[in-house]
């Protein structure tokens, strides 16, 4: 029998009991796991707090709570989405990718920015975009923006009046977004870490082949380091197995000792390359400290797009190795319904269950949960999210799903999203809030 969620209180302390709960997302060990990992749990709820975890049976509680019964429903801590453009979000309308290809997506982008990105346009997409994530269950969030000039003085600004706007629902991050060529440019370069300093981001760029791309990097890495900021890129966001600008990433931070986070997105070009190449190149990422993301729905549609030819590879880096070389990686959405990405909806439990799938990441599966919620929130500087704690917030995503098969077999729609010990209105935002600002007719 299903647990009724719609008696979760809205306030006020409380018990959640007979709860099934990831072994991996607890700090603390309550008791011995499954073969999947699972353990069976009560979390009581204080104040917005989580007070206490205890295994089934063992319940210390001297006073008698309100309990809801979640009939070993399974309870995770909020999403961590690391890895998200809010400023391209929901464009397709009015400027689809015309092949579904990389070159495509590229073209409409640059189309659509240069003749709509104003900042009524990207305030009301992302604000859109943000009201879907909070929804699905997300608590932290990471966006580039794209920084191209004018741009920067446009979409940076919109971002800090939505991080203010968010706060206390969704924790908001940015990186800058330009061709790393651009950043060779010693003037355009200054000019956009002093606006992601102002803004308190991280400084990014899309690293490919170029010449001179080892002096450009150190150059980056140097002007990071003066300025303190961290570095997000986009790297090897490609098919072609001699990209290998992740490789020129790790050597970068070893010749200039840069201390701070570096994050790779994407690195797709290392599925491609023969084994012993990309055993080399991890090393390298592992011993440099370089954590990596995986976009698997975005790289799913884009990599090896032919038209009438199915495609070979599924453009999804190489998860499992990098973790096994001791890389922190993690997951998250990428694009949603744009020009590199037609679907989406800054979902992690879809972007979750389709990494598992495509990715493989289920034999075993005890671990997996930590892509989309611990490692993230490790990487971006939040270890205190995507866990389970005693005296952590208690912004939880409760499931009616008691297994990893029952979970990863729906779209959990039914789910509930507690955010401070209170359960909020998981509504949706209707597309059609957007037709006015597309200019397309009712």
């Amino acid at each position: 029998m299903a647990a009724d969620f719609a008696v979760v209180p809205t306030a006020g302390s409380y018990r959640l009991a007979n709860a099934t709960a990831p072994s991996a997302l607890l700090t603390v060990p309550v008791a011995t796991p499954d073969e999947d990992g699972l353990v069976i749990v009560n979390i009581e709820i204080r104040n917005g707090l989580i007070a206490r975890i205890t295994p089934l049976g063992d319940d210390p509680s001297p006073d008698i709570l309100p309990t809801v019964d979640l009939d070993r429903g399974m309870v995770w801590p909020c999403f961590i989405d690391m890895h998200t453009h809010l400023d391209k979000g929901h464009i397709w309308p009015r400027r689809p990718n015309p092949d579904g290809t990389f070159g495509g997506a590229l073209d409409a982008t640059d189309h659509d920015r240069t003749g709509n990105w104003n900042a009524d346009d990207v305030a009301g997409r992302m604000d859109f975009a943000l009201r879907c994530a909070f929804a699905h269950g997300t608590a932290t969030l990471r966006t580039h923006l794209d920084s191209i000039p004018p741009q920067h003085d446009i979409s940076w600004p919109v971002f800090g009046d939505m991080r203010r706007k968010w706060a206390g629902r969704i924790d908001l991050q940015a990186v800058s977004l330009l061709p790393i060529d651009a950043l060779a440019d010693d003037r355009l370069a200054s000019e956009i870490a002093a606006t992601v300093s102002r803004h308190g981001g991280v400084f990014g760029a899309v690293t490919f082949m170029v010449p001179e791309l080892d002096r450009i990097l150190d150059q980056v890495m140097r002007r990071a380091a003066e300025a303190g900021l961290d570095l997000d890129f986009h790297v090897d966001e490609t098919g072609d197995p001699t990209a290998r600008s992740l490789r020129a990433v790790a050597d970068a931070v070893k010749r200039t000792g840069f201390a701070g986070q570096v994050v790779a997105g994407h690195c797709c070009s290392l599925a491609a390359q023969p084994d012993d190449e990309a055993k080399a190149i991890m090393d390298a990422v592992a011993e440099a400290g370089i954590a990596v993301v995986s976009l698997p729905m975005c790289n799913l549609y884009l990599q090896d797009r032919t038209g009438g030819r199915t495609p070979r590879r599924r453009g999804v880096t190489l998860l499992s190795e990098l973790t096994a070389a001791g890389v922190r990686t993690a997951i998250a959405s990428d694009n949603i319904r744009d020009p590199f990405y037609a679907y989406g909806d800054l979902d992690m439990v879809e972007v979750y269950r389709e990494a598992v799938r495509i990715g493989h990441l289920d034999h075993p599966i005890a671990d997996s949960p930590r892509y989309a919620t611990r490692v993230p929130a490790n990487i971006i500087g939040r270890p205190d999210r995507g866990v389970m704690a005693a005296g952590a917030a208690a912004d939880l995503v409760a499931f009616s799903a008691r297994s990893y098969t029952e979970l990863l077999a729906r779209p959990q729609a039914d789910r509930v999203v507690i955010r401070s010990g209170r359960a909020i209105d998981r509504t949706l935002p209707d597309y059609r809030e957007l037709d006015a600002l597309m200019e397309i007719p009712g």
